[in-house]
C-alpha cells in the first residue's frame, strides 16, 4: 500500500544553497548578542531540525561531539552538563560535572549525504560548575586571549593550515593495525598525478565538495608527494574559526573516506619510505585591517614585527616542539630524508627550516611554520605560537661567530625532556596544563621502544590519542 504521508522530514539542502548559508552567517556573526537571538529564532521556527551537534576538544586535541535534540538544547542553554571524569586530560572524578557554553557564532548546517538529514553543529567551549572558563579546554582560552589582544592592542591573529592526510584501505585501518602487515594505500600516484575517477579522486572531490557547501572557501586540492596523500587548502579565517576548521575539516575527510569503505589517515607517519604529512601553519598579524608582517622594503618584504616573532618561535622551538608534535609518530616525520622541516632556522627557499617564508604582498605576506603534525590540538597549537611569537624571548645571535645549525628534537621522549624542563612553558600554558599534557604524552611514550627504528610499531599507533579508544586502552 503506498504511503499518502511522509513519516520523516528532516532538512536536507542542497550544496550550492549550503555555500550560500553558511558563508553568509559566516559574515553575519560579528555581533554575539544579534547571532545569538537570529538563530534562536532560526531553530525555533525551522521544524525540520531533528538535532544539533555540539563539538568539543580536549587537551590532546581529540575531537568530542554530543547530539542534542534542538527543544531541550533550546529551553536547557545554561544547563548543558556533560561528565568530565569521562574525558581524558579533563576533570577527575570527583569533579565530574563540566559545563558546555554554545558559540553561537560557530553555526553551521551540514551536508545531509555526510552527516544525515536535520542537523546543524555548533562549537562549544568548556567551562566550570560555577561558570567560569574551564583552564584545560584551549578553544576557550584561546578566544580569551584574542579577544584580549583585540581589546588592548586592536590586533587580530589570521590563520590557515594546510593538512596533509592519507587514505587507508579499509574501514578503522588504524584501530586493526599489524606492523607486520601495514597500512594497504589505494593510490601508487604521487604529485597531481591521480587520475579523475580513481578512489583518491573520488575521495578528494567528495570532500571538498562538503568543505566548499560548509562554507571553507576552498582554495585548491590534489594528491600529495606520496601516494595516497592527499591535501586540501583553504582559505585564511581568524584564529577560532581556523581551529574550528581544522577539526571540521578532519572529521569530514574521515566521513567520507568511512562512507566509501576507507580510511582517512591524520597519523604523521604512517609508512616508513614516503613522505609523512604535516600541517603547514600560516600565520600573520593584523591591526585596522593592516598586516602588521609586510613591509615592502623589509628583508623578503617582512615588517620588523614578524622578525621579532619568528626570532621568538626559534629561540623556544626545541620547547615548544612537543605542543607541534604531540605523537610518538610524528618524529617519524622529522626524517631529513624526506623534506622534513626539522632544521630550527627560516629560510624563503628552504624546506628543511622549521620556519618558512612564502612570497607574498600587502595582504598575503606570513609565516609559514611547517614543522606542525596534522594530529597536533589546533587550540593548544595556535595559542602557543601566539604567546611565543609575542611574549618570548628573542634569539641572541653573535655576529662575530658562525651559528650553529640547530634541530628540533628527534624522538617524543627528548621533547618531553625539554617541554618538562621548560619555565617558559609553564609561564604560557599555566603550571597545571603543563603537567597534564606532558602526563598524558608521558603514558603514550612508555608504551612505545624508545628508539623509533625503521618499523613502525603498533603501538605508537594503536595507543595513539587520535586512534585510541577505551577497549584498546584496556588491553594494556
Amino acid at each position: 500500500m503506498d504511503n499518502k504521508y511522509t513519516l520523516r522530514n528532516f532538512l536536507e539542502i542542497p550544496y550550492d544553497e549550503l555555500e550560500e548559508l553558511n558563508l553568509k552567517a559566516r559574515d553575519n556573526n560579528k555581533d554575539p548578542e544579534k547571532t545569538l537571538a537570529e538563530r534562536k529564532i532560526y531553530l525555533e521556527k525551522e521544524k525540520r531540525i531533528k538535532a544539533i551537534t555540539l563539538c568539543f576538544t580536549d587537551i590532546e586535541g581529540r575531537f568530542h561531539m554530543l547530539d542534542y535534540d534542538k527543544k531541550f538544547l533550546l529551553a536547557s542553554l545554561d544547563n548543558l552538563t556533560f561528565d568530565g571524569s569521562s574525558i581524558r586530560g579533563f576533570t577527575v572524578q570527583s569533579e565530574s560535572d563540566l559545563r558546555l557554553r554554545v558559540d553561537w557564532g560557530s553555526f553551521t548546517w551540514l551536508p545531509s549525504d555526510i552527516f544525515g538529514a536535520g542537523k546543524v553543529i555548533m562549537f562549544a567551549n568548556v567551562m566550570t560548575r560555577d561558570r567560569q572558563q574551564y583552564s584545560s579546554d584551549f578553544r576557550g582560552l584561546l578566544q580569551e586571549y584574542t579577544d584580549k589582544l583585540m581589546s588592548k592592542d586592536g590586533m587580530s591573529a589570521n590563520i590557515s593550515a594546510e593538512i596533509e592526510g592519507f587514505i587507508l584501505e579499509g574501514t578503522n585501518a588504524e584501530q586493526t593495525f599489524d606492523e607486520n602487515k601495514g597500512f594497504n594505500l589505494i593510490s601508487t600516484g604521487g604529485y597531481f598525478h591521480s587520475l579523475p575517477m580513481d578512489k583518491l579522486r573520488q575521495f578528494i572531490d567528495a570532500s571538498a565538495e562538503a568543505q566548499r557547501a560548509m562554507g571553507f572557501q576552498n582554495e585548491k586540492d590534489h594528491p600529495e608527494v606520496a601516494p595516497s596523500q592527499f591535501e586540501m587548502n583553504f582559505s585564511y579565517r581568524s584564529a577560532i574559526a581556523a581551529c574550528d576548521q581544522i577539526q571540521l575539516y578532519k572529521l569530514v575527510c574521515r566521513q567520507v573516506a568511512n562512507k566509501m569503505g576507507l580510511t582517512a589517515s591524520f597519523l604523521p607517519k604512517p609508512i616508513m619510505g614516503i613522505n609523512g604529512s604535516g600541517m603547514h601553519t600560516n600565520l600573520s598579524l593584523a591591526k585596522s585591517k593592516k598586516n602588521l608582517f609586510y613591509d615592502r622594503t623589509g628583508k623578503e618584504s617582512l615588517s620588523p614585527i614578524a622578525w621579532d616573532f619568528i626570532s621568538r618561535l626559534l629561540n623556544h622551538a626545541p620547547e615548544i616542539c612537543l605542543v607541534l608534535n604531540s605523537s610518538v609518530n610524528a618524529y617519524r616525520r622529522l626524517d631529513p630524508h624526506f623534506e622534513a622541516p626539522n632544521q630550527i632556522k627560516v629560510s624563503p627557499v628552504d624546506r628543511g627550516s622549521m620556519i618558512r617564508i612564502p612570497v607574498g604582498n600587502e595582504r598575503s605576506a606570513r609565516i609559514e611554520v611547517r614543522s606542525v603534525a596534522p594530529d597536533s590540538n589546533p587550540y593548544l597549537l595556535i595559542y602557543t605560537l601566539l604567546k611565543t611569537g609575542l611574549k618570548g624571548q628573542k634569539l641572541q645571535r653573535d655576529s662575530e661567530k658562525r651559528e650553529r645549525l640547530r634541530f628540533l628534537p628527534g624522538t617524543i621522549n627528548e621533547a618531553l625532556r625539554l617541554f618538562k624542563a621548560s619555565d617558559f612553558v609553564s609561564d604560557i600554558l599555566g603550571e597545571e596544563n603543563k603537567e597534564k599534557f606532558a602526563l598524558f604524552k608521558q603514558l603514550v611514550a612508555d608504551r612505545s621502544p624508545k628508539e623509533l627504528g625503521t618499523k613502525i610499531k603498533t603501538s605508537e599507533i594503536i595507543y595513539h590519542h587520535e586512534v585510541t579508544n577505551q577497549a584498546l586502552w584496556n588491553t594494556f
